[in-house]
C-alpha cells in the first residue's frame, strides 16, 4: 500500500511538472531575416527590335546598305557550273580548246571552269553571281570569251583589297580525258588569275558513265577558293 501511495505520487508530480512545463513562455527561434528575390525580368517580344519591311523581304537596297563594314581577314566561295555538250560547238576549258567532237552550248564561249572559277571568287566577296553580272539576255555577251568574266571578278577581289590564298577546282566529264592537257589548262588559269600556279589546283574525274555527266552529254565544274586580305 506504502508503494502504490509512492507511485501515486511520483506521477503526479511528473504531471505538475510537465503542466509547469507547457504552461512556460514557449522556446523561440532567434529571428532571422527572410530575403525574398524579385523575378527575373525577361524582354518581353514587344521590346525586342522592330524589323523594317524592306530588311524583311530582302530587298537589294535594304541589304547592300545594311552589310557589315567589318573587313574579314579571309573569305571562302564555292562555285559551281554545268553545260550541255552538243555537237557543232568548240569545248573550251580553262581558256583551252581541247579537241572533241562536242562543246557547250552557252550563250558565252561555256566555259564550264572559268565560269565557275568566277561564280567562286563573287561568291567569296559577297557578291552577285556571275549570270546577274553578265545575264545570257544581254546581247553583248553573245560568244563572249569567258576570259572576259574572269578579269572583272580579278578587278572585283582587287579593289575589295583581297587576294588568292589558293584555288582548288574540279572538272566533271565523261570525255575527252583531260590529263593530257591538265597543265596546260592550270598553267592558264593562273596566267587570268595574276596567281602563283603553286596555289591553284585543277582535277578532273569521269561520272562512271552515270547520268548526262557519265553519258557524255553535259560538263560541270566545283571550285573552292580561299581569298585572303592584302
Amino acid at each position: 500500500m506504502a508503494m502504490a501511495t509512492s507511485s501515486t505520487q511520483l506521477l503526479l508530480s511528473s504531471s505538475s511538472l510537465f503542466h509547469s512545463q507547457i504552461t512556460k513562455t514557449p522556446f523561440l527561434l532567434p529571428a532571422t531575416k527572410i530575403c525574398l528575390r524579385r523575378p527575373k525580368k525577361f524582354l518581353s517580344l514587344s521590346c525586342r527590335p522592330s524589323i523594317s519591311a524592306s530588311s524583311a523581304v530582302g530587298v537589294n537596297e535594304s541589304v547592300t546598305s545594311e552589310k557589315p563594314t567589318k573587313t574579314l581577314p579571309f573569305r571562302i566561295g564555292h562555285g559551281f557550273d554545268l553545260h550541255r555538250l552538243e555537237p557543232g560547238y568548240p569545248l573550251i576549258i580553262g581558256g583551252i580548246d581541247i579537241p572533241h567532237d562536242r562543246g557547250c552550248e552557252a550563250h558565252s564561249d561555256g566555259d564550264v571552269l572559268l565560269h565557275c572559277v568566277v561564280d567562286a571568287i563573287l561568291g567569296a566577296l559577297g557578291l552577285p553571281d556571275i549570270g546577274q553580272i553578265f545575264p545570257d539576255s544581254d546581247p553583248k555577251w553573245k560568244g563572249a570569251a569567258s576570259s572576259v568574266f574572269i578579269k572583272e571578278a580579278v578587278r572585283l577581289m582587287d579593289e575589295a583589297g583581297y587576294e588568292i590564298g589558293n584555288l582548288d577546282a574540279t572538272l566533271i566529264l565523261q570525255r575527252p580525258k583531260i590529263s593530257p592537257h591538265k597543265e596546260t589548262i592550270r598553267s592558264n588559269l593562273s596566267k587570268l588569275l595574276g596567281a602563283d600556279p603553286s596555289v591553284v589546283n585543277l582535277k578532273a574525274k569521269t561520272h562512271e558513265k552515270v547520268d548526262s555527266l557519265g553519258e557524255n552529254r553535259s560538263i560541270a565544274a566545283h571550285t573552292v577558293i580561299l581569298l585572303m586580305k592584302k
